[in-house]
């Protein structure tokens, strides 16, 4: 069988962040089409159906003896994505003050929802480039 390796587990993050921003995307829109609902079903199978594997992806990365260096690079690549994450929400925050009567409620949910996507997706990329240079 094939090993389960961090870099696996760290990129799942970005499936589970657009998974996220179409369930806001469920909930925040506003009109109706008759094709929403078989996007919403397949939403949910999806889902389903990847959670699942994730769980015995998880299982079997947990059985499997750590790698002390990858790890430590993740809580490296963790905390500097952490600030870059208060960064952007500072930045959102100020640029919502600023347009507080022309911004709506929904345009910040999609903008906290593209944070959320933008950090999945920059943590990956930082933590393969600091896994292969093993810093």
């Amino acid at each position: 069988m094939r090993k389960v390796s961090l870099r696996e587990i760290v990129a799942d993050k970005i499936v589970f962040a657009i998974l996220i921003a179409l369930y806001y995307w469920m909930w925040a829109r506003n009109d109706w089409h008759n094709y929403y609902t078989s996007i919403q079903y397949a939403v949910f199978a999806f889902t389903f159906f990847y959670f699942i594997s994730r769980a015995f992806r998880l299982r079997k990365y947990k059985q499997e003896r750590p790698d002390e260096m990858s790890e430590a690079n993740l809580k490296r690549c963790d905390a500097l994505c952490l600030k870059i994450g208060a960064a952007a929400i500072i930045v959102l925050s100020f640029v919502c003050a600023v347009g507080r009567l022309s911004i709506t409620t929904d345009l910040i949910g999609y903008c906290l929802t593209g944070i959320l996507i933008a950090l999945a997706i920059i943590r990956t990329i930082l933590f393969y480039i600091m896994d292969t240079k093993g810093v």
